[in-house]
């Protein structure tokens, strides 16, 4: 890529966050939408994300950050302890990011960053963009605690050039009060609209459950544990999707559940699309997916993950989804409520603004390069 100064090409690094593989997979767009206006698309990941976007995009160059690398509990009720101990080595994270940040700017000659999530990962000379849809993070100790931790995550956003919501800007929302909080940053605030890979199509037929697993660990394993045992006498014809982008152990199930360990964005979209139903993990990412091919789900939040659990109620509460604690989970019981549940994600506006965003910052990038000319 360090020819590409030769040109008039922007070259963009993007870095998305290993917190799960939902950053990653709404990046999807946008590096869509850079490489639409022929810019050179550099992204810097960890293993688990470069094997989900090396599938995506064979063809681009990418380069090597390291994760943050969290785990999760298996009780609930430990899991602010459990990440409370992690806050060393995701501040070190930070910090690498800092530092690896001016190694690849100089190398690549990079013009403009888009990080997901990635506190570090911005740049004093280099117009950067934070991408997120927790402006508000919600914790279990209260107002007090919710704004000292949103006065911290300020703090760091607040570095960078823009931020990015991918969410409606209007009252009608996915993330209500998490995108949309009292405070905001004081940096440039755009709402660009749920960000998903996928396309709604022509209308599919719907053929199967569609069951979605993902997270981090150990909780991904602890949810399908429950969900395989739940589906030994279900006769229905299932999909299965694990999401583990690299090799795994095999399930042993009957043969009306089809069992994918991952699967790229093109087959995903066609089996979500043929899905009578979606159950899934409240993640963000995937409400946006489910938002987009307008598709009725069930929300399983992850067990003492405040932002899932915040999101199911909010989405509840306007009946885009359904939404059952993890313990209370009963699948025959689940598909009878879901049966009777009066959705209205079919009726739910998404706004689009990403391109018209995306535009704007390169021509910021093209009058920061001329005024340096």
């Amino acid at each position: 890529m360090d020819q590409a100064r030769t040109s008039l090409k922007a070259n963009i690094l993007i870095a998305p966050l290993d917190w799960g593989l939902g950053h990653a997979t709404r990046c999807i767009p946008v590096i869509h939408a850079f490489l639409k206006h022929n810019c050179n698309v550099l992204i810097a990941a960890d293993r688990k994300v470069k094997l989900l976007l090396e599938k995506e995009f064979p063809e681009l160059p990418f380069v090597d950050l390291k994760g943050y690398d969290v785990a999760y509990s298996k009780s609930k009720y430990a899991f602010p302890f459990v990440i409370g101990k992690q806050i060393p080595k995701i501040l070190s994270a930070i910090q690498h990011e800092n530092d690896r940040i001016d190694e690849i700017v100089e190398e690549h000659k990079i013009d403009g960053i888009v990080s997901d999530n990635r506190y570090g990962f911005y740049h004093d000379d280099i117009p950067s963009v934070f991408i997120t849809h927790q402006l508000l993070i919600k914790t279990y100790l209260g107002k007090i605690a919710d704004e000292y931790l949103q006065k911290f995550n300020y703090d760091y956003i607040n570095q960078f050039t823009e931020c990015w919501v991918p969410d409606n800007e209007g009252a009608l929302n996915l993330a209500g009060e998490l995108s949309h909080p009292e405070i905001h940053p004081a940096i440039p605030l755009k709402y660009v609209g749920p960000l998903s890979r996928f396309q709604k199509e022509d209308p599919a037929i719907q053929k199967h459950l569609l069951i979605v697993l993902s997270g981090p660990e150990p909780q991904r394993t602890i949810f399908e544990n429950l969900v395989v045992e739940q589906l030994q006498d279900y006769t229905s014809p299932v999909v299965l999707v694990r999401g583990l982008p690299a090799t795994s152990n095999q399930l042993q199930l009957p043969s009306n559940i089809s069992v994918f360990d991952h699967l790229p964005s093109n087959e995903f979209n066609k089996k979500m699309e043929e899905a009578t139903l979606v159950i899934s993990r409240g993640g963000y990412s995937t409400i946006m997916d489910l938002a987009i091919l307008k598709k009725k789900s069930i929300l399983i939040p992850t067990p003492g993950q405040t932002e899932q659990e915040y999101l199911a109620k909010h989405l509840m509460k306007i009946n885009f989804a359904l939404s059952i604690d993890q313990q209370k989970f009963k699948l025959k019981a689940a598909l009878k409520l879901a049966n009777s549940f009066q959705y209205t994600v079919s009726g739910f506006p998404v706004e689009n603004k990403l391109e018209e965003t995306v535009k704007s910052f390169l021509f910021t990038l093209k009058t920061k390069r001329a005024s340096a000319i």
